[in-house]
């Protein structure tokens, strides 16, 4: 029984001079039989033949090309090859791909057998500063780690301190989330380091050198710090690695960074997520790896501190672009030009300091870019969001419970980019429209003419 299919305008890659054509996995044949009714003038018809022990079938036609002469000598035998090339083609693919998985799936078990856990093992107390969304989701995600670890979160509103000590939540970012019971709150600083193995840094970038100044005094000189804070100091251009070290008083001070695509929320919903943390010592980088990675948390790791901090904290002012130009309505077009010339101009600064670019193809740099810019819980992109629809950028901070780096950060990146002799229009279009400087509308049109130069 066979099937006729009129020609389509895209099927004309079979030409009309050939009588076979192949394209793994699958080969078919031009073949020419009798037809009743006979095809219309200026049609071939493809055939694919079942063959089976006992008979030969069509399994489909269609007609594509004028048919070429029909050939004299052709083997009754050749229509049934078709099929069983075909399936032999199919089952070798499917076999190299069986094949790579297992591979994939031996390598990953040797890996994991081979693991060390006595960092977790030793690990009896963590401290995390601050009581922020993610701050609170790493002390859950810690916490779940083992059941015997104290993670005590030094806070400084005693609201939030209850709430965790009470209610085993916090009711100000996460009142439906019950935190583990080894998770407790304190607002005294020197009960909160006392003893402490790793210290979780989740202050806003703005305050965390106020906040570390108060705290100075009951830190340990050898506790490292593992800052999840993204971002540039306003007007010093620093960023935590330095911050840190220089508030403690202390160059040699244990600092690791934490980055990468991660909302606070899915944390909290124990969601896979996949971060790095960047540090100078590869020791130290390995055994931040041990205690926070999990089978909902892979943890990379790398040496590259300055890219992991610079994609980190322009991430968050390129979302406010995008973010932007979603609320001006101005397309998918334009959203996927802009992100592309921001990532450009991450690349840009973050090699002239001194960062790898792979760093910034990586989960701390197009990874988090991506998930910054393009999907609705980003702070700094819904701020972009209501700035492109016409609201003051007073209103929108007056109402937000939570801070949005790139506000802040907008301004410092472009003095850095100054520093470097970096240009950057897109930031520093965002950056004044922060200052309120420029309109949304006036900075599309702006950037629109600039003038066209060779890709980079």
């Amino acid at each position: 029984m066979a099937f006729l299919c009129e020609p389509s305008s895209s099927a004309s890659f079979l030409s009309s001079n050939s009588s076979s054509y192949s394209q793994s996995p699958f080969q078919v044949k031009l073949l020419h039989h009798n037809f009743s009714p006979a095809p219309k003038f200026g049609q071939t018809i493809l055939l694919i033949h079942h063959c089976t022990s006992k008979h030969t079938s069509t399994v489909c036609t269609a007609a594509i090309d004028p048919p070429p002469p029909p050939e004299q000598n052709q083997s009754p035998s050749s229509d049934a090859n078709v099929s069983l090339e075909v399936a032999s083609t199919t089952r070798d693919r499917q076999k190299i791909v069986r094949v790579a998985w297992e591979k994939l799936v031996r390598w990953s078990r040797s890996l994991r057998s081979k693991a060390k856990t006595d960092v977790l093992e030793r690990t009896n107390k963590v401290v995390v500063l601050g009581g922020g969304s993610f701050g609170t989701a790493m002390a859950s995600h810690v916490a779940g780690r083992k059941t015997q670890m104290e993670v005590n979160m030094l806070v400084r509103d005693p609201q939030i301190c209850q709430s965790i000590n009470q209610n085993h939540c916090n009711g100000k970012y996460f009142p439906d989330h019950k935190l583990p019971e080894n998770v407790t709150a304190t607002t005294d600083a020197k009960a909160a380091f006392s003893n402490a193995d790793f210290c979780l840094h989740a202050v806003p970038v703005q305050f965390s050198a106020s906040f570390l100044e108060d705290v100075a005094e009951y830190v340990e000189p050898g506790l490292p710090f593992i800052s999840l804070s993204k971002g540039l100091e306003l007007n010093t251009l620093r960023m935590m690695s330095q911050i840190i070290p220089q508030t403690l008083r202390n160059s040699r001070q244990p600092f690791v960074a934490l980055s990468g695509p991660s909302f606070a929320l899915e944390l909290m919903n124990n969601l896979p997520t996949a971060m790095v943390v960047a540090s100078k010592d590869k020791k130290l980088a390995n055994a931040v790896q041990q205690l926070l990675a999990s089978r909902n948390l892979r943890i990379s790791t790398t040496s590259d501190v300055t890219g992991v901090e610079i994609a980190g904290a322009l991430k968050n002012v390129l979302a406010i672009a995008a973010g932007i130009v979603e609320g001006l309505n101005l397309g998918n077009n334009s959203m996927a030009a802009l992100v592309a010339q921001g990532c450009s101009e991450i690349r840009w600064l973050s090699t002239k300091m001194g960062a790898k670019s792979t760093t910034i193809s990586g989960l701390s740099g197009t990874g988090d870019i991506m998930l910054t810019c393009f999907v609705s819980l980003s702070r700094n992109r819904t701020v972009g969001v209501r700035l492109g629809s016409g609201e003051t950028l007073d209103d929108i901070l007056g109402s937000m419970n939570q801070v949005a780096e790139g506000v802040a950060t907008a301004g410092a990146v472009i003095a850095l980019a100054q520093k470097y002799n970096v240009k950057m229009p897109v930031l520093t279009a965002v950056a004044r429209i922060i200052d309120n400087e420029l309109t949304p509308q006036k900075a599309v049109f702006e950037l629109m003419n600039l003038p066209q130069v060779e890709e980079v």
